[in-house]
């Protein structure tokens, strides 16, 4: 069977805009990731995937590739699905953590902790004001 994650990369990325909300992936950088390299942190970078944001998004089986925008200069992404690590709204945190796929022989394991992205994300509406926070949205997709 084909793999799941291209098809829920899609889903909640359209969910996420069908709610009003910015879609956020977090994709761990190899040398198959094509993105700005001054952008790159821990070995992983964040992006806006919101229609104003970048042109000409397109979400394939195996790649998700789009132009986008960093300081003003223009630059081609390109990623591969099974790069992505999560999909969440940057408004509320809601979304998917995918499960890292299994490398290849000789090839190391990707790391799934999300601790190094590159964006602040706000407040959850659901995090306690005594500064305890509940479990987050994300979820583990096998």
């Amino acid at each position: 069977m084909k793999p799941k994650r291209p098809y829920l990369l899609r889903a909640i990325v359209e969910w996420i805009l069908d709610n009003g909300h910015t879609p956020y992936i977090l994709v761990a950088v190899d040398d198959a990731v094509q993105v700005p390299p001054a952008y790159v942190q821990d070995g992983r970078i964040v992006l806006n995937l919101s229609p104003v944001a970048i042109r000409d998004l397109s979400i394939g089986n195996d790649f998700l590739t789009f132009d986008g925008r960093f300081s003003g200069q223009s630059f081609p992404v390109c990623v591969p699905v099974s790069a992505i690590l999560a999909a969440y709204a940057r408004e509320s945190g809601d979304g998917m953590l995918f499960e890292a796929e299994y490398p290849t022989a000789g090839e190391p394991a990707p790391s799934t902790e999300v601790t190094g992205s590159t964006e602040a994300r706000p407040a959850s509406r659901e995090e306690e004001t005594d500064g305890k926070a509940k479990g987050g949205h994300l979820k583990i997709v096998k």
